[in-house]
């Protein structure tokens, strides 16, 4: 439902996500095991519009357990530095980053919030700042992401966001074919659910969450309005989930049905420091 967001809206997330660390990290949907063996997470898009990274800096915002992270690393770029709000993700993040044989100099973790990456991760600027799917419906204020974002973008580097596009959240939720929900609408959406999307039905104790909307034109120009420049928006027909009950899953995302016309599931963004 919709509503002014709590006073604890922050803490009632953290706790969220804190508390599915540790099934995030044992569980099949992220598969560790995997991943340590050699398993690419990043999506087919993303490795091209970002392009080569071979010898260059990355700072990953919002990196949950790093995993994207440090597949950055293993296509090439030369220091990788993710960040979130979550200690016990962090921990899970550099602990694999042990794993791969990953030292400091190489990848490293820090636990703050978004908000506070400018002060809080160890480089004044990367040549790209990436921040991969599901990061920003977790806040609150697009323009302040959007500056403290830019203003850790190198000279000549660039921002890339990959994201799931805001139109699936006003659609129903098991036919994707109606509009159910506001799409400009300002207030927060509060839900209390059990499970995660890791594990459904999983019980756990902190189920509330406080998530925002963020219009793609919303999104653009917050980062227009923080000095970057917009090299492409482009939208993608996948999602990486089944967000609603008539998906299918075909070369390796879910999309709609053949039969069905096609909107929008994600949609990403590359933004350069000129």
């Amino acid at each position: 439902m919709y509503s002014p967001a709590p006073a604890d809206w922050h803490e009632a997330n953290r706790a969220h996500w804190d508390e599915r660390v540790p099934l995030h990290a044992s569980g099949d949907f992220y598969d560790l095991d995997s991943f340590r063996a050699g398993q690419d997470p990043l999506r087919d898009f993303e490795l091209a519009e970002v392009g080569d990274v071979s010898g260059r800096s990355l700072l990953h915002l919002q990196c949950h357990i790093g995993l994207d992270t440090l597949s950055w690393a293993r296509h090439g770029a030369d220091r990788i530095v993710g960040l979130d709000f979550s200690e016990p993700a962090v921990g899970i993040a550099r602990d694999l980053a042990r794993d791969l044989g990953l030292g400091q100099d190489r990848a490293a973790f820090v636990a703050a919030d978004v908000y506070d990456a400018a002060t809080a991760v160890p480089d004044p600027s990367y040549d790209i700042v990436y921040t991969g799917v599901g990061a920003l419906c977790w806040l609150p204020d697009i323009g302040r992401w959007a500056e403290t974002a830019a203003s850790l973008v190198a000279p000549g580097g660039f921002l890339y966001l990959s994201e799931f596009h805001p139109l699936t959240d006003v659609l129903d939720d098991e036919t994707g074919s109606r509009i159910t929900y506001d799409y400009f609408a300002r207030d927060a959406w509060i839900e209390e659910r059990p499970g995660s999307y890791a594990a459904e039905g999983t019980e756990f104790v902190h189920n509330r969450r406080v998530e925002w909307q963020h219009p793609v034109g919303e999104v653009v120009s917050a980062l227009a309005a923080a000095g970057l420049r917009i090299e492409f928006l482009h939208e993608h027909d996948v999602s990486l989930f089944r967000r609603f009950g008539c998906f299918e899953r075909r070369d390796g995302y879910f999309r709609y049905p053949a039969d069905r016309p096609r909107i929008p599931l994600m949609y990403s963004v590359r933004a350069r420091k000129d």
